[in-house]
């Protein structure tokens, strides 16, 4: 159930509502997170505002999904902005292309209506998925009963795997891990740009790991629970 439940504490909105399983998917996603060496245990003091789940959990989530996380969102999407516009984009060439095609384009219109257009595609996506499949409150969070079945949506199905096979120790160390190495995949994939024959090696690498979270994905929801 531990593993099943680590995704819950990456949602602190989904906590808010105070049902059985969002109860348990920050308590024990929350254990989880103490499993990490040295700052574990100071990472679930900051998640629960306290040792265990308690009358300030709530208030923490709050703030967490209405300020702070929104907050980071901004400033990662302007420094993803900014990047683009220092760097260019990094495209997949193919041989009838011109090798000397820029890689920069402009901010207005192009960039910007991208951007807006997409952004609201997706809104509009998300409210038609919110309207025909609307969330349900589940049953009431209690304490004292620990729910005996439990499965995650099916976009942290990869997570869920990762946690079974690996343990919460090793599982969490080597997300946090990946997680990092894509930050600062710009930086390796400039290193191998300068090795012959590797100069479309971040797309190879980018092909296998979807693959994979696809296979994983696929494979956890073929197994019954």
């Amino acid at each position: 159930m531990s593993a099943a439940l680590l995704a819950r504490r990456r949602i602190p909105g989904y906590s808010l509502v105070f049902e059985q399983l969002s109860y348990w998917g920050a308590t024990v996603g929350a254990n989880i997170s103490d499993t990490v060496p040295l700052v574990g245990g100071f990472f679930k003091h900051l998640l629960l505002a306290g040792d265990q789940y308690n009358e300030r959990t709530l208030s923490r989530f709050f703030i967490l999904h209405a300020a702070v996380l929104p907050t980071t969102m901004v400033a990662l999407i302007v420094v993803h902005v900014l990047l683009i516009r220092l760097h260019g984009v990094t495209e997949l060439k193919f041989g009838d292309e011109d090798p000397d095609k820029p890689a920069h384009f402009n901010f207005s219109p192009d960039h910007m209506m991208t951007e807006l257009i997409m952004g609201l595609m997706l809104m509009i996506l998300l409210s038609v998925l919110a309207t025909v499949l609307p969330a349900t409150m589940g049953e009431r969070a209690n304490p004292l009963q620990t729910p005996e079945v439990i499965k995650p949506e099916w976009f942290f199905y990869v997570t869920f795997v990762w946690l079974k096979m690996f343990g919460p120790t090793f599982a969490v160390l080597s997300m946090g891990f990946i997680v990092f190495t894509m930050f600062i995949w710009p930086w390796i994939d400039a290193q191998l740009q300068k090795i012959p024959g590797c100069k479309e090696a971040s797309v190879h690498i980018g092909i296998v790991a979807v693959c994979l979270i696809i296979g994983l994905t696929v494979w956890e929801a073929a197994v019954a629970h």
